[in-house]
């Protein structure tokens, strides 16, 4: 294969090849000299790597040619190695132009590169090229990236690859990448464990802190380029997310000049506005990217039916039918800044703005309850749910590249958003003629904003040592501001809650500074390490309006983590790895506001909510097999004070959800994922888990102590 890529690039590159000179060995190995140049006489060197512009990965045998700039000849030449390095020997002194060609990319040159008499050993650092469509005269060559990738600590998921979900959102793409399942409400899970740390872009957001499946739902299918799904995370990220890391990388435009798509939608029921353009000239660019989609007219109806009992002898069955109504608008749009100050100095901004907004009716909910086959209570009711959420992410980079190769420093200044406004109306009718009887309301405005400031660093030790360490401060300021009010009549004034019990204003303050060192080593030519550490120190400040106090104490954690991975035959791999996480209650597990647009079902947060702590033991293995890729793992799970729903029955039909540490949760289980190309136009992929879950609250008192254990599937 390396050869095949070899010659490719030696066709591609061909305008730098000449006959080949007697004494010449055939063939030629990345890195070394192309063959038949005359090969130059002198003591000057000239070193560098090549890296795509977008990923910021190698780009392997991309072809380096050197020429004279008076009369256009060439000088020398090479192919870069499998890590896009490149290496010219033997070079006289002299001014040269040096071109970097490969096919679907720009062409890359690099004027006025100086070898001076006494002999230069010239590093010109990292050289980025960019990718580019490419059509040969009555050839076209097409490359594609393989739609799964393995590496020593992620799986990546080319999503640009997968057309079956375009139109949809990011919980599309999501219900195809291995080890993740999507539910109906667009819940995410890894290995059955919802407990995980979306990054947008390597970065985080606020939205995401909220709610995952709100933040899935603001991110188009069409502006996602890759998945990662790292059940491992190493030192460099963030302990949160005991599950594991979900990064979503979107889509770039790196044209040169002024470019502007407009793609649109309008419909009965829905409505969609993308837009994908740039500007760029010389060493700076602008960006504008984005997908909204609006649906209307959406209706439907529902019927439940909930048994609770009381005692042995009185059961109590509660019956729910509606007629529904919906409309929602949601969206993610982007302006992006980048400038390259010089060849080793660069800058990049960006501000997102994500919105989505629900407007949810139940019209005429009648509920009924029955007490041992007899019906006690019947009640109607309109019912209005509004959820509008914003969220502003603003992002500030600078990155330093030193004249070694992969050496480089970075800081990263962050401010995060997210404003959100979650209402109900209920409109108690009377049974009949379906006049208002009385009016209840819950106002409900929130925000959750977060400072980040970041510094990062890694030089290489060597040709198969990478070393990074870095730190963060992360600062996260939570209000809830909820107010419940009642009326008489259609037309009476709202007045508040005669005890205030359920109207209050919730602040919630986290401060947590971060360090880490990481490690990573090639060894034994087809092995990999990375191991790393990273301490984090949390301080927390929670209040009430009421001067009410939540005392949270302090605390520190230590986050180690191992990866290592072995490369075997016919692309095959075989990974294990060991890592500790830490999961901190989010606004939606804190929020003391009670929800109760349905009387039926109530939640209510729990502001002393302490993190929960996770060890994850993983092992897995990657094969393919005639275009079928299949990825094998088996995993170990330990979480303590592990975050989880309670429910209580209220009265006698009511039931009430909150959440507690409830103690130790331990699960044993099996992935499987598989993805079958049978032509170039038809691909299916599917995959499961399987899991042995036990679950003890660890309380002392044989009257409440309770556990559970079973088998989980899912697929």
């Amino acid at each position: 294969m390396k050869k095949l890529f070899s010659l490719l690039a030696l066709v591609y590159g061909c305008h730098v090849a000449l006959a080949q000179s007697p004494g010449t060995p055939n063939g030629s190995q990345p890195g070394n000299a192309i063959p038949g140049l005359n090969a130059p006489k002198g003591n000057g060197r000239i070193t560098g790597m090549v890296l795509d512009s977008a990923s910021r990965q190698p780009v392997p045998f991309a072809t380096v040619a050197l020429t004279d700039p008076t009369n256009g000849k060439p000088v020398d030449g090479t192919v870069c190695d499998e890590q896009g390095k490149f290496t010219l020997n033997r070079l006289p002194a002299g001014r040269y132009t040096l071109s970097i060609t490969f096919i679907g990319y720009q062409t890359v040159e690099k004027r006025s590169v100086v070898v001076a008499d006494r002999g230069t050993n010239l590093n010109l650092g990292t050289l980025l090229i960019a990718s580019q469509a490419k059509q040969l005269d009555a050839v076209t060559i097409t490359g594609q990236k393989a739609l799964i990738e393995e590496r020593v600590d992620r799986t990546v998921y080319n999503a640009e690859n997968d057309q079956t979900t375009r139109g949809g959102d990011a919980t599309d793409v999501l219900r195809r990448v291995p080890m993740l399942s999507v539910d109906l409400d667009g819940n995410v899970s890894m290995r059955g464990n919802q407990n995980i740390r979306v990054l947008i872009n390597n970065r985080p957001s606020t939205i995401a802190a909220n709610s995952v499946a709100d933040a899935l739902r603001q991110i188009p299918a069409d502006l996602i380029k890759t998945v990662e799904v790292i059940t491992s995370p190493s030192a460099k990220y963030d302990a949160e997310g005991s599950a594991g890391i979900i990064n979503i990388i979107t889509k770039k435009n790196t044209l040169q000049g002024l470019t502007l798509n407009i793609d649109s939608g309008v419909g009965l029921r829905g409505s969609n506005l993308g837009l994908n353009g740039g500007y760029r000239k010389g060493k700076m660019g602008f960006s504008l990217g984005g997908f909204g989609r609006a649906s209307y007219n959406t209706t439907g109806s529902f019927e439940s039916i909930q048994q609770t009992n009381s005692g042995d002898t009185l059961f109590v069955l509660n019956t729910q039918r509606a007629d529904a109504r919906g409309n929602n608008l949601r969206g993610r749009y982007t302006l992006g800044w980048d400038y390259d100050i010089n060849a080793h100095n660069a800058l990049s901004a960006s501000v997102q703005y994500g919105l989505r907004n629900g407007n949810d009716f139940q019209d005429r909910l009648r509920t009924q309850s029955f007490q041992n086959g007899l019906l006690t209570g019947n009640s109607v009711r309109d019912v209005d749910v509004s959820d509008l959420s914003g969220t502003v992410d603003v992002n500030l980079n600078y990155t330093h590249t030193f004249e070694k190769p992969q050496q480089e420093l970075s800081f990263l200044a962050l401010y995060s958003r997210n404003n959100r406004t979650n209402d109900f109306l209920n409109n108690i009718l009377q049974d009949g003629d379906y006049s208002v009887l009385s009016r209840l309301k819950n106002l409900n405005e929130s925000n959750n904003q977060e400072s980040t400031i970041q510094a990062d660093y890694q030089t290489p030790i060597g040709k198969t040592q990478l070393f990074e360490i870095g730190g963060k401060n992360i600062a996260r300021r939570v209000t809830s501001d909820y107010e419940y009010l009642f009326a008489e009549g259609s037309n009476g004034p709202f007045v508040p809650d005669p005890t205030r019990q359920l109207s209050n204003v919730f602040n919630y303050d986290q401060n947590v500074t971060a360090g880490y060192s990481s490690y990573t080593l090639g060894f034994l030519k087809t092995y990999s390490l990375k191991a790393g550490a990273r301490y984090e120190y949390t301080t927390i400040n929670a209040r009430f309006q009421d001067n009410q106090a939540v005392t949270i104490p302090s605390y520190g954690v230590l986050v180690p983590s191992v990866n290592v991975s072995k490369r075997l035959k016919n692309g095959n791999s075989v990974k294990a790895a060991y890592n500790r996480r830490i999961q901190r209650p989010s606004l939606q597990f804190l929020n003391p506001n009670l929800q109760a647009s349905n009387p039926l079902n109530a939640t209510i947060g729990n502001p002393n909510l302490r993190p929960e702590f996770t060890n994850n033991y993983e092992l897995s293995f990657n094969t393919n097999l005639k275009g079928t890729f299949l990825t094998f793992s088996t995993f170990l799970r330990n979480t303590n004070n592990a975050i989880q729903p309670v429910r209580n029955v209220l009265g006698r039909d009511t039931i009430l959800t909150t959440y507690q540490n409830i103690g130790r949760e331990d699960a044993y289980g099996l992935s499987v994922f598989a993805n079958v190309n049978l032509s170039n136009k038809l691909s299916l992929n599917g995959g499961g888990d399987v899991y042995y879950a036990d679950l003890n609250n660890n309380v002392s008192d044989p009257l409440y102590n309770a556990s559970n254990q079973g088998w989980v599937y899912s697929g």
